[in-house]
């Protein structure tokens, strides 16, 4: 059987636009939710570490920040020592956006594997890892 590679890029895609749309809020933006994921998995971060992490420009992380700081989604933390450091964190509604936004992909995600055919299944189950490969390259 030949191997179709746009085929699996474009069901790739679509699967993961699936997901993606799986989120607690409709009015957090695609760049937003990037950077209450960061977060999340980073922990606090500056303005600049987020910048680079995105791969925007400072502005423009400022503007997306600035947003998500106004929805009280993250908070701003001014250190101790220089009050010229700021560190980003997730708000406790932060928190809550990502708790939600994962249960929602989880319970969507699970619910299409239970359709799947026993065979199916355990064809995804042994692709898993060359997926998982291919997106850590």
């Amino acid at each position: 059987m030949p191997h179709d590679d746009q085929e699996i890029r474009l069901s790739i895609q679509r699967l993961a636009r699936r997901i993606r749309s799986m989120q607690a809020d409709e009015d957090v933006t695609e760049g937003q939710r990037s950077v209450l994921f960061a977060l999340d998995n980073k922990g606090s971060q500056t303005l600049g570490s987020l910048s680079e992490h995105e791969h925007v420009t400072p502005p423009s992380m400022n503007r997306t920040v600035n947003a998500l700081v106004a929805a009280g989604l993250v908070t701003r933390v001014t250190a101790e020592d220089d009050a010229r450091k700021v560190t980003l964190d997730l708000s406790e509604a932060g928190r809550a956006f990502i708790d939600e936004t994962r249960r929602r992909r989880d319970a969507w995600f699970t619910k299409r594997l239970a359709l799947l055919t026993p065979e199916h299944r355990r064809l995804l189950d042994e692709v898993a890892p060359i997926l998982r490969e291919l997106a850590d390259q």
